[in-house]
């Protein structure tokens, strides 16, 4: 993060795992530190001080998640159940911390953002 820091435009986007699920903490203090705008995969980040985050809306895969263990509870096998892709998305937008790097973010973007952090 400190060399794509001192690059003019450096950014990053962080991906989906256990690893940066678990360390979200760091991961958002080494972006500031930096100076580095970053696009995170879960709302969370962006609560916890992240620039903006897109992803999967978990709670709604969680509801959805709960109907297929009820219908295998109830004795359908999981086989013949179809796969489910996620079709909810949540964008967070924190302008705090957009303020704190020096970025404006455009008002159509901020019109579409599902929540938006002041």
């Amino acid at each position: 993060m400190a060399a794509l820091g001192r690059e003019s435009g450096g950014s990053f986007i962080v991906v989906p795992d256990v690893f940066t699920s678990t360390n979200v903490d760091p991961l958002v203090a080494s972006a500031a530190r930096h100076g580095l705008p970053a696009l995170y995969p879960f709302p969370f980040f962006a609560r916890q001080g992240g620039l903006v985050s897109y992803g999967i809306d978990l709670t709604d895969l969680f509801r959805r998640s709960a109907s297929y263990v009820d219908r295998i509870l109830r004795g359908t096998k999981p086989g013949d159940l179809p796969v489910q892709t996620p079709n909810k998305f949540e964008l967070v937008i924190n302008l705090k911390t957009a303020k704190a790097l020096g970025l404006e973010i455009a008002p159509t973007l901020l019109a579409r953002a599902d929540e938006v952090i002041e």
